[in-house]
């Protein structure tokens, strides 16, 4: 599949240890995050061998039996790896060509940031999934952010242990809209969603990508064409250029 997404799209693919909801289907026992980040390594390792062109037997967490692939890409795409706390960040930094996490404070985002450099990711791409709620108005952007993200506000500790679809819609029924701040940007001003993304650039997000949680996407998408990159554009060219010279 890894090989595939390379032929149709740009050249990244982003590598996490799972959620219940997802991998519960196969009805195997649910491991603990580190003997999934430890599956998750030995796949890394597997992946990379076979873009090399190997045929490889494994047998470890995982088991691959000569497996090869016989159409490969002229480059192989970047294994980025994803992470919400500082600690996996770190990890990751450790062996991903990349890391991509949520949109978060600025100073959660920082630690993020520093714990994946320290772990050497100094260097790599980094890329963010930016959760926001746009809407015409206010009122709307906060009711459609309640009522298709509002789980979303707990831990992945928590959300990645859920089996069923019903279990996150009983945790949305304990969120209160006030719950939602820092987890999602709720907001109709299209100037403040500029200002939140332009902090995301200085943090060094050399990749945004913008999920708008609510159900209105064809207005987003008109709005933020027209309004958010043009915008972006010009805050990118002016860091760039730098400071002007006396």
């Amino acid at each position: 599949m890894a090989a595939k997404l390379k032929t149709i799209c740009s050249a990244w693919a982003a590598l996490r240890s799972g959620q219940l909801v997802n991998e519960g289907v196969t009805g195997e026992p649910w491991p603990a995050k580190d003997l999934r980040n430890a599956r998750l390594r030995e796949c890394v390792e597997v992946m990379r061998a076979l873009f090399r062109g190997e045929t490889v037997t494994h047998r470890g967490l995982v088991r691959v039996e000569e497996a090869k692939l016989y159409s490969r890409p002229a480059r192989p795409p970047l294994l980025v790896g994803a992470a919400i706390t500082p600690h996996t960040a770190e990890w990751v930094g450790s062996w991903a060509d990349g890391l991509i996490t949520v949109s978060k404070p600025p100073d959660e985002l920082r630690k993020r940031v520093e714990a994946f450099r320290r772990g050497s990711g100094e260097g790599k791409p980094m890329f963010l999934k930016v959760q926001l709620s746009w809407a015409e108005g206010e009122r709307a952007a906060l009711q459609g952010a309640m009522e298709q993200w509002a789980p979303n506000i707990f831990a992945s500790s928590v959300l990645t242990d859920l089996r069923r679809p019903s279990h996150f819609e009983e945790l949305a029924r304990t969120v209160q809209p006030k719950d939602l701040e820092g987890h999602v940007r709720v907001s109709s001003s299209l100037q403040r969603h500029v200002d939140w993304l332009a902090r995301d650039v200085e943090l060094g997000f050399s990749h945004l990508y913008l999920h708008n949680v609510n159900r209105w996407q064809e207005p987003f998408i008109d709005a933020f064409a027209a309004k958010i990159l043009p915008a972006l554009r010009r805050t990118s060219a002016t860091a760039e250029a730098g400071p002007p010279s006396r």
